[in-house]
């Protein structure tokens, strides 16, 4: 059998390598194209939303994606050149909690922006630029950051690090990160024009509403927490609070607050002096805080949040308070924008409350002046009636010869004496009424009376003359008030008493009467609570009696001096009380009474 002559080899390696070249090209071409349609598919992603936010962690992690990086960030730039808003990926929730400070876009982070063109490195750690990583940050080595432009403004920087099996990013990484970014400007443009409008719209309704509110005689104080909460929300932070100033106006307290913590907020004092919120308070311009937890806020400074915002509700000539925004844990702090959106919330929620108090005022002075007319009425004409109608029945009674019928005129007349007395008391309190805010010492004395008729078993009578509300001060009344709880808490105690009468008069001195039918006082008995009401007195540079009643029963007098010119006589001495003076030349000793005052 003839041999076969042995082929020779090299066509056939030329064959292999045609057909493995041919394979390379076909994966590289198949890589491409599948690299070109998840590029696609990332441009229709991001473009398919209207929320900025969605559109720039889309677009992160699309980038992220395309040329397999472990980690990816986004950086957007405020007016100042560093970062606004920083948007990570790939960290875990741990490496989150661990990073101390937020990226400002500083070092090499700010190069792809400022030279307006990609920056690609195998390590970044030998570039010029790097200043080291802030603690609890991950270690990144490889490393690619391409500008992205919205028209011919540089919107923000994108980052990549870490290709994924050690690798470097390559020009075809750049490349498609390069297009990615520029099909997402318009997105972003599109998303944050949007966002303007949103908010815009927002703010404006949120503005309606706080006025409609404020004018329509709602609560202050529940329309300063419906502005907490719709700037606390339109800013995207985490707490509000509303800090207005305290009476001597040395302080600021946190009066409202929404959010994480309100509940442990409210009720926090900070200081005038030597703090940012005093700042903005006297200066009525608005500052942004990069981290609380350094500033002087004691209300959140313990509380994990970073960036802050203060606003003034006001103008810089008059401003009401502070509006406190925070955000929780490393995030990006306040922009312009969004400061110069709350800056004109806060200034126009304010003229609202202006304009509700200066609402309020009109309507009280209304409430003021027809008071004041009723009060005149009734002393100009029916206190003089009723007494000229008292003084014609005195003088009849002397006509009388029947004791019956002299006793019913007299009985009359006393009536019309305790009735005037009455419509003077009533009088004052319409010329002299207290605070709005205030309970007037005249419901509180009514107060007592009424709580104490359960465990005496009888509706006490209570006899209210003078001024009471105008001349008595708060610490004075405070003191009237004990006295009078412990006397009924010794009638209810003690005097089994079926009537009960109790009299408060003020004029130069605050007299409390209060008489009962019961047991009387006993003579062995405890008496601290007595020697505790004399001591009260004696404080005030007063007199207290408690004894037995003239026909049975007790009495009790507590009287204290008035701090006001008419208990001083010519020499700058205490007048005497009133009962205890010379008796008015009105009294008529002939008839035994005394005419109506």
């Amino acid at each position: 059998m003839p041999e076969i002559p042995e082929r020779p080899l090299l066509p056939r390696m030329r064959l292999d390598e045609l057909l493995s070249d041919l394979h390379r090209r076909l994966e590289a071409t198949l890589s491409t194209r599948d690299r070109v349609h998840s590029l696609l598919e990332a441009v229709v992603s991001i473009g398919s939303d209207l929320d900025l936010a969605t559109v720039l962690r889309r677009l992160t992690e699309a980038a992220a994606h395309l040329v397999d990086a472990e980690y990816a960030g986004l950086g957007v730039i405020g007016e100042d050149g560093r970062f606004v808003e920083f948007i990570p990926v790939g960290l875990s929730a741990e490496e989150a909690r661990r990073l101390t400070l937020f990226p400002r876009g500083r070092g090499i982070l700010a190069v792809p922006s400022r030279d307006r063109r990609a920056l690609r490195l195998r390590d970044l750690r030998e570039h010029a630029a790097h200043h080291g990583f802030p603690e609890g940050h991950p270690r990144m080595t490889s490393f690619l950051g391409v500008p992205i432009q919205v028209r011919d403004e540089v919107f923000g920087n994108l980052y990549l690090t870490e290709k994924r099996g050690g690798a470097e990013f390559d020009e075809d990484d750049e490349a498609i990160v390069t297009a990615l970014g520029t099909a997402a400007g318009v997105a972003i443009e599109n998303a944050r024009l949007y966002e303007e409008t949103r908010l815009r719209e927002r703010w404006l309704t949120a503005s309606t509403e706080i006025t409609t509110r404020l004018l329509s005689g709602d609560d202050s104080d529940e329309v300063l927490g419906y502005l907490a909460q719709q700037a606390r929300e339109m800013s995207h932070a985490d707490i509000a609070v509303v800090l207005l100033p305290d009476a001597q106006d040395r302080r600021l307290v946190a009066e409202i607050a929404d959010g994480k913590v309100a509940a442990d907020v409210v009720g926090t004092p900070v200081d005038m002096e030597g703090t940012k919120c005093g700042l903005v308070y006297r200066n009525g311009t608005a500052v942004s805080v990069p981290d609380l937890r350094q500033a002087d806020c004691p209300m959140l400074t313990h509380r994990g949040f970073g960036p802050g915002l203060l606003v003034p509700l006001g103008t810089p000539a008059h401003t009401r308070g502070v509006l406190l925004l925070g955000k929780a844990g490393a995030r990006s702090p306040f922009n312009d924008a969004t400061r110069r959106m709350l800056d004109a919330f806060s200034g126009q929620a304010a003229v609202a409350l202006e304009l509700a108090e200066a609402r309020r005022d009109a309507e009280r002075l209304v409430v003021l002046e027809d008071r004041d007319r009723i009060a005149k009425d009734l002393h100009d004409v029916v206190i003089q009636r009723m007494f000229a109608s008292a003084m014609t029945l005195m003088s009849t009674v002397r006509l009388i010869t029947d004791p019956e019928a002299g006793e019913r005129v007299q009985r009359t007349i006393d009536d019309l004496d305790e009735t005037i007395r009455e419509i003077r008391s009533a009088v004052f309190a319409l010329q002299h009424p207290s605070a709005p805010a205030e309970s007037p010492l005249r419901d509180r004395i009514l107060a007592s009376a009424e709580g104490a008729a359960r465990a005496m078993g009888c509706q006490p009578g209570v006899n209210l003359e003078g001024p009471i509300d105008a001349k008595v001060p708060e610490e004075v009344g405070e003191q009237l008030l004990a006295v009078l709880a412990e006397a009924l808490s010794n009638v209810a105690r003690h005097a089994r008493a079926s009537e009960v009468h109790v009299s408060v008069e003020a004029d130069t001195w605050l007299t409390l009467h209060v008489t009962d039918d019961g047991r009387g006082i006993p003579e062995q008995g405890r008496r601290s609570g007595l020697r505790n009401l004399a001591e009260r007195a004696e404080a005030l540079g007063g007199t207290f009696t408690a004894g037995p009643r003239a026909g049975g029963g007790s009495e009790l007098r507590w009287s204290v001096p008035l701090s006001s010119d008419d208990s001083l006589d010519e020499t700058g001495r205490l007048l005497p009380h009133p009962r205890e003076r010379a008796a008015p030349d009105h009294v008529d000793r002939a008839s035994g009474g005394r005419s109506p005052r």
